[in-house]
């Protein structure tokens, strides 16, 4: 009989790991006994966006972009967010539960940083997620009891935008207050020639004099 190939076991890469991509593992030899290694759970929570953060330059201040955990499920979820570069980046916040049909927003803030377009970034976020367990009060405790079986990840990474020349147009138009909007409106109505209604009380002396010429030529006469 032929001999059966000796199969390679692969390397597993933790969480805490995750930030440095682990070396390419060898093709294992098919076995004949070999078992399947069980599926990792699909993310529970719907992520926006779902696979990119987008941080738009100038990057001589603060960048913020935000990630929202939506959960659609009846059963609150706990949640962390991790980074491949963590002194880059500020996460607020960066654990918690979301709570059944609640939607929970995270700020990513990338700090200022000399950019350079001819280099391609590689940051990447994950956020990781399990079932609250009934006693969320210590969350640190929550995730060293998590069954590794039953975490649930997703990965996004980040990609930096410069602003174009045309959005950087259009910013200083919207800066810019229009001159008309400042100056009152004329109505297609008015009319600019001083009105020829002769004024009422212009019209009580006329009356008036011819009175008393009336008068007065009557005593003369």
């Amino acid at each position: 009989m032929p001999r059966m190939g000796t199969g390679v076991a692969e390397a597993v890469v933790t969480v805490e790991t995750w930030g440095r991509e682990p070396p390419t593992p060898p093709a294992p030899i098919p076995m004949a006994s070999a078992s399947r290694a069980p599926t990792k759970p699909q993310q529970i929570l719907v992520l926006d966006p779902p696979t990119e953060l987008k941080f738009r330059g100038p990057f001589t201040t603060v960048v913020t972009t935000h990630l929202k955990l939506r959960n659609p499920t009846a059963r609150k979820v706990c949640f962390k967010v991790k980074s491949t570069s963590p002194r880059r980046y500020c996460v607020r916040p960066n654990s918690g539960v979301v709570e059944p049909g609640c939607t929970v927003t995270v700020a990513a803030m990338l700090q200022p940083f000399s950019y350079d377009p001819s280099r391609e970034a590689k940051h990447k976020f994950m956020v990781q997620t399990v079932f609250a367990p009934p006693d969320t009060s210590n969350l640190q405790a929550v995730w060293k009891k998590a069954d590794p079986g039953e975490l649930m990840d997703s990965k996004l990474r980040c990609v930096f935008e410069m602003p174009r020349e045309s959005d950087k147009l259009d910013d200083g138009l919207r800066l810019r207050k229009p001159a008309h909007l400042n100056k009152p409106r004329l109505d297609s109505s008015t009319s600019l020639k001083p009105s020829r209604t002769t004024p009422l009380p212009v019209v009580l002396l006329v009356i008036g004099a011819v009175f008393v010429g009336f008068f007065l030529g009557k005593f003369i006469l």
